[in-house]
């Protein structure tokens, strides 16, 4: 009889006690033991990745996932194959934008179906739109929604309209009363300029305005919220001041906005798509320095991934983020606590973003010092830029779901 069905040994394994040499142990999807290397387990299969990482599989928080030039099956399916060359292994889908857009049970329940063909785990955010009321949004939790998303501009335009202030408070109210986390996109649309498509009509300061908004209703109500995407370096020291009056209050960001400055973004590079834009490399310096800062309130990194608005990064940020992140002394630890561990926290999925028994075996061989050119003709904001980082074989639930084999966008061959 063996022990279990798959183990897998690395000397670099991320364990949440920290990247240590060590064995693997898996059986029905689960890793039910982690043990030093030399232990003698009996598997069916074995497999040692010598000194290549073993990562927990990612959580990419907010994904969105609807391409307007396919289908919502097919754009699940691209999407997860996307997710898997990229190291992530559990999408939380944005609402919005989306056809449908996420705003009732039926909507998600329809986005369930078209996902069945995805290979990898997916959670959805309920949307809050200016007409949701309570009922919608219970209604949502109990369909199966694991936090709400709103915007306070254009973030998930032309599917899901502002709140202002009024309807804000209101539905974090609701959601206090649903012990539900609420993700903000938190420009404020007063100072966004006309049009809102380039960074000079998107200003740092619609970022502070829209987080000072969320910070006075978070404040009232008591509501958990997680600022998403949070870009303007400068509201840094606001965000980390809302805990001291008792707000509690988070923020991710991307890895674009820590990578790729403004002032060298090729004029046809999909990044001038983002919302809130890519900012200068001031502001990219800084907002390293807000993320690696100890008990920093920006507590997780996820890709920003929009079809929608042509941003295809699941592929690559992995490798972008940890490419930046290495040259700053962050290791292993650090990059799977943004990518997979504080976003599976945040949401209370406790069998996701940890190597540890229990959890779920999502898990990804990583090389960290292998080179990863990307194409010049990709579709990402990375097009033609040496990475540092190799995403090899992907599990999920125990199971092979991806050798590291890179594919066309869309399945194309």
């Amino acid at each position: 009889m063996t022990d279990f069905d798959t183990v897998i040994r690395s000397g670099r394994t991320v364990t949440p006690d920290g990247v240590v040499p060590a064995a693997v142990g898996i059986r029905d999807g689960r890793i039910e033991a982690v043990a030093g290397p030399g232990v003698r387990w009996s598997a069916r299969e074995e497999v040692d990745l010598g000194g290549t990482a073993l990562l927990p599989g990612a959580v990419d928080l907010g994904t969105g996932v609807h391409d307007p030039d396919a289908g919502l099956g097919d754009s699940y399916r691209a999407a997860g194959a996307a997710a898997l060359r990229g190291g992530v292994t559990t999408l939380v889908v944005s609402p919005a934008p989306a056809r449908p857009a996420v705003v009732r049970a039926d909507d998600l329940q329809a986005h369930r179906r078209a996902a069945a063909g995805a290979r990898v785990s997916l959670y959805f955010l309920g949307g809050v739109a200016p007409g949701s009321g309570p009922l919608d949004l219970a209604d949502l939790r109990a369909a199966g929604a694991v936090a709400f998303q709103c915007s306070l501009s254009d973030g998930g335009a032309p599917d899901m309209a502002a709140l202002d202030d009024s309807r804000l408070r209101k539905a974090m109210a609701e959601l206090a009363a649903l012990d539900a986390v609420l993700l903000v996109h938190a420009e404020d649309a007063r100072e966004l300029g006309a049009p809102a498509v380039s960074a000079e009509q998107r200003p740092p300061r619609a970022e502070r305005r829209g987080l000072e908004r969320v910070i006075s209703a978070a404040r009232s109500v008591g509501t958990r919220t997680h600022v998403a995407p949070f870009t303007a370096a400068e509201c840094a020291a606001l965000l980390s001041a809302a805990g001291s009056i008792g707000v509690g209050l988070s923020a991710q960001t991307c890895p674009h906005y820590l990578c790729l400055p403004a002032e060298l973004l090729d004029p046809r590079s999909p990044a001038h798509a983002c919302r809130p834009p890519v900012r200068t490399d001031a502001n990219r310096k800084a907002l390293w320095s807000a993320l690696l800062e100890p008990g920093s309130a920006i507590t997780s990194v996820s890709s920003g991934h929009l079809p929608a608005h042509g941003l295809h990064t699941l592929e690559w940020s992995l490798p972008a983020l940890w490419t930046a992140a290495r040259r700053r002394g962050a290791d292993l630890d650090l990059l799977s606590r943004w990518t997979a561990r504080a976003p599976a926290e945040l949401l209370g999925l406790a069998g996701k973003g940890r190597i540890a028994p229990g959890c779920d075996a999502d898990l990804v061989a990583f090389s960290p010092e292998r080179p990863v050119p990307v194409p010049r003709v990709d579709p990402s904001p990375y097009a033609g830029r040496a990475l540092v980082g190799e995403v090899g074989t992907v599990w999920v639930s125990g199971m092979p779901a991806s050798s590291g084999v890179r594919v066309p966008p869309h399945g194309r061959a």
